[in-house]
């Protein structure tokens, strides 16, 4: 299992869809090749990776990979929600589309494309909330890293004003 890592005061939590074979193996969030891209990201606007608490929907790898099926993320949405009442961040930002589906915000509609509502700040338990692409797509897609980096920033400056 794959719970998370992260100061427990901190303003900012990241969350993505579900470990990969690297997470897996060292029982953290976002250090394959994904989570390196992350770290980059955020070093590259000033914030820190170790400010932040990193963690996903679902805390075990699917199987081959895949897409986590519903269940896996109702299981995992049960865990994610308690992590935020325990953490309290101000700011929510989601890494990709099952993310965001895996937090149930209803003041987003559906169906969620990603690439249509990135960047985009939406109310969530009284909290801001900001999905982006995730980083994964970002390796397939390089010229989406402007993208990345602008929402990246935004939240940094969402944080600076709370």
């Amino acid at each position: 299992m794959v719970f998370g890592e992260g100061p427990a005061d901190t303003k900012i939590m990241i969350i993505g869809e579900a470990p990969g074979k690297e997470e897996d193996l060292q029982g953290r969030p976002f250090v394959g090749r994904s989570g390196r891209l992350l770290t980059k990201s955020l070093e590259s606007i000033g914030l820190a990776r170790t400010d932040i608490y990193i963690t996903n929907i679902v805390k075990t790898r699917p199987p081959n990979n895949r897409t986590p099926l519903p269940a896996e993320i109702e299981t995992g949405r049960k865990l994610l929600l308690k992590q935020i009442e325990i953490i309290q961040p101000t700011i929510i930002c989601t890494l990709g589309a099952c993310a965001l589906v895996g937090l149930d915000a209803s003041s987003i509609s559906k169906p969620i494309r990603i690439t249509k509502i990135r960047g985009k700040i939406f109310e969530y338990q009284n909290r801001k909330l900001l999905p982006t692409l995730h980083p994964a797509y970002i390796l397939r897609n390089p010229s989406a890293i402007k993208l990345f980096l602008s929402d990246l920033l935004a939240i940094k400056e969402l944080s600076e004003k709370k």
